[in-house]
């Protein structure tokens, strides 16, 4: 079973998505290119190309890899009212096993956010090596979650997540997460991706309550069946979080961190 399964509703409503400015930066990358493609990597329910595709062209393609079939689906559901003539393809595989449907391929832009650190990552840079178009930038990119940022709001949930599944941050149904061997800055140095131009753009938030809960049911660290008793965790939850709120708005303010990696002497 994958570590998100059932919840790509809860991922599609309530997984914020990119900030503007840095969907302006990575749409940067792809003014040269007539007919770009963008290949997704981890997409979930597609927050990256929902951001990105008002700020593509009609000729555009889009290919989305994960290995959650329902979170795929999802995303074409949501991205398919919105393509206009560009296309879309749902690759459900681990992301560095993408083998593109058509011969010639070369991904203008790559982009991994939020998920780089469940991945084999030499693996996924070794492919992406192949499949990438000779100027293309890889884009790792993250904001962190409400587990990391520092709030009196987010503070106190933690706590609470915390007195029902004991102090380690869980990650799935049995196990704790780990944080990254290595820095991705260092993956990415030893790939082919190795010249690295890194962004980090500010970005605030508002959250109701009841969109903190949904997307607590989309974590792997507060997912509903990791609760003994979800129900009363919820209803606690939903306490302090009306208690935390100003007007019916909890605010995050926080920094989303672009790592921009090209092949070097690549033309920008």
């Amino acid at each position: 079973m994958s570590l998100f399964d059932s919840v790509d509703y809860h991922y599609a409503r309530y997984r914020p998505r990119l900030p503007d400015e840095v969907v302006q930066l990575l749409a940067r990358e792809l003014d040269e290119a007539k007919a770009p493609t963008l290949l997704d990597l981890g997409a979930g329910t597609g927050q990256v190309a929902l951001s990105l595709l008002p700020a593509l062209p009609p000729t555009a393609h889009l290919d989305l890899v994960d290995q959650d079939s329902g979170m795929l689906r999802t995303a074409l559901d949501e991205l398919r009212p919105h393509l206009g003539k560009r296309t879309a393809t749902a690759h459900t595989v681990p992301a560095e096993k993408f083998v593109p449907a058509r011969p010639g391929y070369g991904a203008d832009l790559i982009t991994c956010c939020r998920a780089f650190h469940w991945m084999d990552r030499p693996a996924v840079l070794a492919m992406a090596d192949q499949m990438a178009a000779p100027q293309a930038a890889f884009a790792v990119m993250g904001d962190g979650s409400l587990w990391t940022h520092q709030a009196e709001w987010t503070t106190a949930l933690k706590v609470l997540i915390q007195s029902h599944l004991g102090e380690d941050r869980r990650a799935g149904t049995i196990g704790t997460y780990r944080e990254p061997g290595r820095r991705y800055e260092d993956d990415l140095a030893n790939s082919a991706f190795s010249e690295i131009a890194e962004h980090h753009i500010p970005f605030t938030r508002s959250w109701t309550p009841r969109g903190v809960l949904g997307y607590l049911r989309s974590t792997s660290f507060a997912r509903p069946d990791l609760f003994a008793d979800h129900a009363r965790f919820e209803d606690q939850a939903q306490e302090l979080l009306l208690q935390q709120a100003r007007d019916g708005v909890l605010h995050e303010d926080g920094v989303f961190t672009v790592l921009l990696a090209r092949r070097p002497g690549a033309a920008r």
